[in-house]
């Protein structure tokens, strides 16, 4: 691994190295994602198994529309913070913070280590409000998300379908970045 621009973090007893997602990550972000469990590749909200969709992927982080930080703990990608940018004007104040740790390394701390990033990235960027979204089964992140401070914004009924073909809510919930809540008049 390249050691340009690589952060050191320790989390419980491992320690992670921690840098921006590159050009020739690829192999690397697909086999994460065909490690996991098929329960974690149904909430997913883009194939990363498929190397095709990780090339987009890559090409947004480089364009600027995704921030991608990558932990990887003995030369192996185990998780990542992505901040997903919104193209369009009426929504250019908002960020949607997406964040992924393997199955081997949840309950080590990285994932709030990995989040810390995505906050600290969208308060650099001026943004004013992050979101995340989830199915209303994902029990666990709608939790930690609550932790963090985030609120439910939205369910929506019937609104994600997953590689089964069962339809699901979405849930949709938000985090004002500034100290201080926007006036909604």
């Amino acid at each position: 691994m390249n050691t340009e621009s690589v952060n050191k973090v320790q989390c419980g007893n491992r320690a992670y190295d921690l840098r921006r997602l590159r050009s020739d990550d690829r192999d690397d972000v697909v086999a994460l994602a065909r490690a996991l469990p098929e329960i974690d590749l149904q909430f997913l909200r883009s194939d990363l198994t498929d190397p095709v969709i990780v090339e987009g992927w890559i090409r947004d982080a480089s364009s600027g529309s995704r921030f991608t930080t990558l932990a990887h703990h003995n030369d192996e990608l185990v998780g990542y913070g992505s901040l997903n940018l919104r193209g369009t004007q009426w929504m250019s104040h908002l960020g949607e913070i997406r964040v992924l740790v393997a199955e081997d390394h949840r309950r080590s701390g990285l994932g709030r280590v990995l989040t810390r990033r995505v906050f600290d990235l969208a308060h650099d960027l001026g943004l004013l409000k992050l979101v995340a979204q989830m199915t209303r089964e994902q029990i666990g992140a709608r939790r930690l998300f609550e932790r963090l401070g985030f609120s439910p914004e939205a369910l929506l009924t019937d609104w994600v379908i997953d590689r089964s073909g069962r339809t699901r809510d979405m849930m949709i919930m938000s985090y004002e970045v500034g100290s201080a809540k926007r006036s909604r008049t």
